[in-house]
């Protein structure tokens, strides 16, 4: 992994492969220095189970529609968000590989190059010589791009390039922490960036988790409590829902594969309006609701309903609370 083994007093990040067969796997390599020790975690991408391309990664028609529509915008700046391990990468080369990258000039700075694209100019951020995702977006403008694909949002200096080259002529793609769609526009706020900005150059904004689905092979109907209910905002009637025992083919977890859940803000000259004069969040939400927007909560319940996810996953991933 590349990683110092004669320094156990600071953090570090590597990165390993492993063939086995014609698979590639790639492992990511995390290091902290604690009491008894160093701490490592391992991340693995196994390149071999993801399927790129937005018809594949689990999106409903009408959201998938719409996110259609605004890759074909030839300005603006479209954030994926969620936390970390959510997919919001996966998303991010599936947006790509939507748009003809043979006939337009499309660039990426990321941490690190996680997939090769075909006809695409990818970056790959080095902290060790400086090469930082502001001075990696700063040269790709020199190079006429159509399309700016930043792997991820952490600091001002970076988002204001990022909003600057979306006002010129640029689509900008990029990744947010931020816990959904809505509070996105906030987050940029946080960092510094003067509002009329946000609202001049951001064009949508999707929000996104992973679910574990629950395996077909030992999958039962039972009735949902009282508390359950509750989380899913059911009133009346109570449905039949889905959970599984668990069994050999799922080893006994449950659950077999994940899929996402996902928001879709799309900031239409409306939706600009609420968020540059409406600083109440309940508010803002209101409005994007009437406006049809579907939380990941509301998405989620959805597939609680279908058999697809239990009632705790969509409780994990999106929190106690009013749907």
């Amino acid at each position: 992994a590349k990683l110092d083994i004669a320094e156990s007093r600071l953090p570090q990040d590597g990165r390993m492969k492993l063939a086995l067969g014609e698979r590639q796997i790639d492992f990511r390599v995390s290091t902290v220095p604690v009491v008894f020790g160093e701490r490592v975690v391992l991340r693995i991408l196994d390149k071999k189970n993801i399927h790129l391309g937005l018809d594949a990664i689990g999106l409903e028609k009408e959201l998938l529609e719409k996110l259609k529509t605004l890759l074909t915008k030839t300005q603006g700046i479209l954030l994926v968000t969620g936390p970390t391990g959510s997919g919001k990468t996966t998303t991010l080369y599936s947006a790509l590989k939507e748009l003809d990258s043979s006939q337009i000039n499309i660039m990426t700075i990321e941490d690190p190059v996680e997939y090769k694209l075909p006809h695409m100019a990818q970056i790959g951020v080095n902290s060790k010589i400086h090469l930082t995702f502001s001075t990696g977006l700063r040269h790709i403008l020199r190079q006429d791009p159509d399309v700016i694909m930043v792997g991820e949002i952490r600091d001002k200096e970076t988002a204001e390039i990022a909003i600057q080259a979306s006002l010129t002529g640029h689509l900008v793609l990029s990744t947010l922490h931020t816990n959904d769609a809505l509070s996105a526009p906030t987050r940029l706020i946080d960092m510094g960036i003067e509002p009329f900005l946000i609202s001049s150059s951001l064009i949508g904004v999707l929000a996104q988790r992973l679910v574990r689905v629950i395996c077909h092979s030992c999958k039962e109907r039972y009735s949902p409590s009282d508390e359950e209910c509750k989380d899913l905002g059911l009133e009346g009637d109570r449905p039949s829902l889905y959970r599984a025992r668990g069994c050999p083919q799922c080893f006994e977890l449950g659950y077999k594969g994940r899929m996402g859940i996902y928001e879709l803000l799309v900031m239409t000259p409306s939706m600009r309006s609420v968020y540059h004069e409406e600083q109440d969040p309940v508010k803002r939400a209101a409005f994007a609701k009437n406006q049809g927007f579907i939380s990941l909560r509301e998405q989620g319940i959805r597939l609680v309903l279908n058999g697809i996810t239990t009632v705790e996953e969509i409780v994990r991933v999106t929190g106690k609370g009013a749907v």
